[in-house]
């Protein structure tokens, strides 16, 4: 297996995320063309990130901190609550303070929604992610819980809260989809609400620097439209990490290396940006094993109720935990996408599920993997790092741009049995400077993420 357990909604990841209209900085590419706003539009992203998002919205107990990198913070804490941490069984007493966001009507009649946070979560501290649609029949779901989050341990652990249901919608992990989406509901209309916590009488709480979500309204297919290539063979730099190396290692996480093409994906794009955990964050690792910073990753996003690292939300928080870069989860539309994304200097991570026969050169089959699109050819082909290699110079791999394309954006496929199962409809974790330079604003523009 080159994922956990396979979920029953296939969903996204990615991310970028620019706080001001001006940014200084920047190089080489022009902007990239608009992304497509009218009818026939699939994928709707809101976040919310710069002082002004911050004010908006209803505060209690919390307030919008300005700088250069706005946030919300607990200014005075609402009241006091006990957590009984389900995977512990530790119960403690916390403060905590609520922002709710302002409701955002959708472009699209969403069937599926996953959502993002960014945060610094000091010992001590932890948020949590929640989130209310309105059906097109103008009712309201629950309050769902999207994510209990911290980047540490040591408070509670980190988790989903799966079977969320009131009988139209469902929580699967880190999505929220609509039970019947050929005939049901769609989501019209979300808002979120953060809940921020801290130890009693502390005087810091966490930071939360972007949240918000992705909807989408994927149709069900088994082949996408070919996209044209733009003809400009381009390719990013990217550290490449094998996720088989560590095969066997640490077991409570998900199994081991052998589940982790996820982190090992994040810790690529990471360190790409520049960044890499402090040696203190992996004393814990077996000084004989190779790249312990992979083993760090995949404890940092690990998924307690999902039993796994391949939580996407958690993923995204996880790469923003380092000093000025951002971390989203959506659905890119195309190739062509992906490509105004690398000739700007942005790797993407994306989903993808096949067998060994649909994709030449892979050598395995998967129910779900993740690989970081580092670069294209002059053909059109996509050049990723695919971390379920035998060994680090082994994770470049050039994919047909065909296969790729169908593997990655279909949302239906039949397995090797011929049984009907979901495809991951285009899914992407996007890592990205939390201050882009204009070429990347341009970009994460031009495929609706900005």
């Amino acid at each position: 297996m080159t994922a956990p357990t396979p979920r029953r909604a296939v969903l996204v990841a990615a991310l970028a995320v620019a706080t001001a209209a001006t940014v200084s900085g920047g190089s080489a590419s022009a902007a990239a063309p608009p992304a497509p706003r009218g009818p026939g539009r699939t994928v709707d992203n809101r976040f919310w990130f710069s002082y002004a998002h911050w004010l908006a919205g209803t505060h209690q107990g919390t307030a919008a901190v300005a700088g250069a990198r706005p946030g919300l913070e607990i200014r005075t804490p609402a009241g006091r609550t006990e957590y009984a941490d389900p995977h512990t069984g530790r119960k403690s007493v916390w403060e905590y303070a609520t922002w709710t966001s302002p409701v955002h009507r959708s472009a699209v009649p969403a069937t599926e929604a996953v959502a993002s946070w960014n945060a610094g979560t000091p010992a001590g501290t932890w948020i949590q992610t929640e989130l209310r649609a309105t059906y097109d029949d103008g009712t309201d779901t629950p309050w769902y819980v999207m994510g209990r989050w911290a980047s540490g341990e040591g408070d509670i652990r980190r988790t989903s809260v799966d079977g969320q249901t009131d009988g139209r919608s469902t929580v699967w992990t880190d999505t929220l989809a609509v039970d019947a989406p050929a005939a049901g509901p769609r989501l019209a209309a979300w808002q979120l609400r953060l809940t921020l916590y801290r130890r009693p009488g502390a005087d810091r709480g966490p930071t939360v620097w972007l949240a918000g979500a992705m909807v989408s309204a994927i149709p069900d297919r088994f082949t996408v439209p070919a996209c044209a290539p733009s003809g400009q063979a381009h390719e990013l730099k990217v550290p490449r990490y094998s996720q088989e190396v560590h095969k066997g290692r640490y077991p409570e996480y998900d199994n081991g290396g052998e589940a982790w093409c996820s982190p090992t994906c994040s810790q690529m794009v990471v360190e790409f940006w520049g960044h890499r955990p402090a040696a203190a964050a992996t004393a814990w690792v077996n000084p004989r094993y190779s790249d312990p910073q992979v083993c760090h990753a995949a404890r940092s996003t690990y998924d307690a109720a999902y039993r796994g690292c391949g939580n996407w939300p958690f993923n995204a928080a996880y790469a923003a935990t380092y000093p000025g870069l951002a971390g989203v989860v959506t659905r890119l539309a195309s190739l062509a996408d992906l490509e105004i994304l690398v000739r700007a200097g942005i790797p993407a991570i994306t989903s993808q599920s096949f067998l060994a026969e649909e994709l030449t050169g892979a050598g395995y089959g998967t129910a779900g993997h993740l690989m970081a699109v580092v670069g294209f050819t002059a053909a059109g082909d996509v050049v990723v790092n695919d971390p379920h290699a035998p060994d680090n110079p082994s994770v470049r791999r050039v994919y047909k741009r065909r296969e790729f394309e169908n593997v990655w954006l279909r949302t239906r496929r039949r397995t090797a049995a011929g049984k009907e199962v979901s495809g991951p409809g285009g899914v992407c974790y996007l890592y990205a400077p939390a201050d882009p330079d204009p070429v990347r604003i341009a970009a994460l523009r031009a495929v609706g993420v900005l």
